[in-house]
């Protein structure tokens, strides 16, 4: 009975979290949303969908860890900065009509060519003695 109602809780957390990351990609195209806000709110949705984690997922614990601080805490933060009839209107928007988020392979490249460019950095500090 307990596994159970874990299940239904975690089913609704990640429902929640979907909606909200939906919400948030239209609050950061709609034209009332501060900059800052908008920024957040496309930094987080990004991090969210990016395969590449700031702490890799494999080293135990602590890669899991970052995503349930990370997007929470900066979904958190661009909810309470777009402007409450902006975000109502965003998430019923996402609630009533669900999408896959766009792909966008130009970003996703970007993406990996920055990482390996902070690896390579990285790799050349650690070089040189």
């Amino acid at each position: 009975m307990a596994v159970s109602n874990v299940k239904d809780r975690l089913r609704q957390w990640a429902a929640t979290l979907k909606t909200n990351l939906q919400a948030l990609y239209l609050a950061a195209k709609h034209p009332e949303t501060p900059w800052l806000a908008a920024a957040i709110a496309v930094a987080v949705v990004a991090y969210a969908l990016s395969p590449i984690d700031l702490i890799p997922d494999f080293i135990p614990v602590i890669g899991y860890l970052d995503d349930l601080l990370i997007v929470p805490t900066g979904i958190w933060l661009a909810i309470h900065l777009i402007p409450d009839p902006v975000w109502q209107a965003c998430r019923e928007k996402a609630l009533k009509d669900p999408f896959t988020m766009p792909k966008n392979r130009t970003a996703a490249a970007v993406v990996v060519l920055l990482w390996l460019l902070l690896a390579l950095l990285l790799w050349l500090w650690l070089r040189t003695d």
